[in-house]
């Protein structure tokens, strides 16, 4: 099994992330993490916001899903709502959606994976306004429109992780401003949520963060 001490993980989160049944699974494939996936890690548990920029392919998903699927257990007792992870392009929604169960099911862990989107009926949205999965895949409009909805801070409360991909669609757009409207709304729900973003195609990190 790969050491990871080089990367400067203490004890708790190297032996968490090294017996981990993803981990294991990784490894029945042939797989390891990327470095920079498991930095990732280390940052979210440590409770940094992040922007992960990495060429498409490298596993930017999983980089920002480490620590949900990981820590999902030891977060919240089983069967709460503790990650929405949103997306500007909803023909990607399912294609994310589909590739994160096929490790959850070869695992067998126990994580509740749904999606929200405007093909969504309305039988299965008010269903989830009920009994939230444990990760919820979105759009910014759909998100929005939760974010209207009464006692929606309870809906929220146990959020622990805020997902935002393809962040460069939504930079300086009028979909970008809603969406930062609502999620710093969202930040008074749950001050203590991860902010992770995504981005294959962002050249000037420093200047797009300031």
């Amino acid at each position: 099994m790969r050491n990871y001490t080089h990367l400067r993980l203490n004890n708790a989160l190297n032996n968490k992330i090294q017996s981990h049944k993803l981990t294991k699974w990784l490894h029945k494939q042939n797989k390891r993490f990327y470095d920079y996936q498991i930095l990732s890690y280390k940052a979210v548990c440590e409770k940094y916001d992040l922007l992960i920029n990495a060429p498409t392919g490298t596993g930017k998903t999983l980089a920002a899903l480490i620590a949900p699927i990981i820590n999902f257990e030891s977060d919240i007792e089983t069967g709460k709502f503790s990650t929405i992870y949103i997306s500007p392009l909803k023909s990607l929604i399912y294609d994310i959606k589909r590739n994160l169960q096929a490790p959850l099911q070869k695992t067998k862990l126990n994580i509740i994976v749904e999606t929200r989107t405007g093909d969504t009926s309305s039988y299965n949205k008010q269903k989830q306004l009920k009994v939230p999965p444990n990760f919820l895949i979105t759009t910014p409009e759909s998100f929005a429109l939760l974010m209207s909805y009464q006692n929606v801070e309870k809906f929220f409360l146990n959020i622990k992780y805020i997902i935002i991909d393809e962040i460069h669609n939504l930079i300086h757009t009028k979909r970008g401003d809603l969406l930062s409207l609502n999620l710093t709304r969202l930040s008074t729900f749950c001050p203590e949520a991860v902010k992770i973003a995504l981005s294959a195609t962002i050249g000037d990190t420093k200047k797009t963060l300031d």
